[in-house]
């Protein structure tokens, strides 16, 4: 009976299905981005074709953001946490977010350039995974407001976007071969970067909201589903932008340090105010406790 209460009390070994599953299937998503954009390359001279196979990859990488996004949030309602899972979603963002938009951009518009079309992917690659293994240890800022560089998947986005929106209006990639490079190479550069991006960790999603932000929300989601494409790669465009422009507006004297490399020198304004105002705090507490 002892051995059977010990066993009842053990720890059960396995794997939490539920998130890992949603995991898997934005692994699948990605990996399915790659080999559609191989058949858009191989389709070769029959542009609609073509173009048909590179919009399914791209939309592949969305479809892969959208499990990226509630694998973590599934698994913390329901306390199925592990170490094995947030390996395995490490992995797969690494394949989805990182991989797989390099390979579009390069079957796209790159693969004609050469030695700068394969250098201008793999530099993307080396990007995401340097922004994964940073985001990963902990490193640099840790103030959960903001981002430090791009995060993958909005770079992942971006690269995407592109392809899709230039596949919608049938733009051969190739002709803009360089402008293809450049993005790819901008973007992969955003995500191991010290621009501050909003997280949006913040919002209140329980708060109450007026009538008129409803209804901002519905013409929203409107105007993306009429143009998906033009519109998701202009915000994941705009939200690019906005790093710098945060990081601008937030600094005292822009130096290196708020740009790329080691952050811990970085001086922000909004963490220096907090840093004086907890000072002033402290300094008020010892005169309150000084005897008159």
């Amino acid at each position: 009976m002892n051995e059977s209460k010990m066993n009842d009390t053990a720890p059960r070994k396995g794997i939490f299905l539920l998130p890992n599953l949603l995991t898997t299937g934005g692994l699948f998503s990605g990996f399915y981005a790659i080999v559609a954009s191989m058949q858009g390359r191989l389709a070769g001279a029959d542009a609609v074709l073509a173009n048909e196979y590179f919009i399914n990859a791209a939309i592949a990488v969305f479809i892969a953001m959208i499990f990226d996004g509630l694998d973590g949030r599934v698994a913390r309602l329901t306390n199925t946490q592990s170490e094995f899972g947030a390996q395995y979603d490490s992995m797969s963002d690494m394949l989805s977010f990182g991989v797989a938009p390099a390979l579009i951009a390069y079957n796209w518009g790159l693969s004609s350039l050469g030695k700068f079309g394969w250098l201008a992917a793999f530099v993307f690659v080396a990007c995401a995974a340097l922004r994964l293994a940073r985001f990963n240890a902990n490193l640099g800022v840790t103030d959960g407001r903001f981002f430090q560089g791009l995060a993958s998947p909005a770079a992942a986005a971006l690269v995407a976007g592109m392809v899709w929106t230039g596949s919608s209006y049938d733009f051969n990639g190739h002709q803009y071969g360089y402008i293809v490079g450049i993005i790819t190479i901008v973007s992969g550069l955003l995500m191991v970067s010290n621009f501050r991006y909003n997280s949006f960790k913040d919002i209140n999603w329980r708060d109450r909201v007026s009538f008129l932000a409803i209804l901002l929300v519905v013409l929203t989601f409107v105007v993306i589903a009429y143009r998906p494409a033009e519109m998701l790669f202009g915000i994941f465009l705009i939200y690019a932008c906005s790093g710098p422009i945060t990081t601008i507006r937030s600094v005292r004297k822009l130096k290196l340090e708020h740009i790329v490399g080691d952050s811990d020198d970085a001086d922000f304004v909004d963490d220096v105010t907090d840093n004086e105002a907890d000072a002033e705090n402290n300094t008020a507490e010892k005169n309150t406790d000084k005897p008159e």
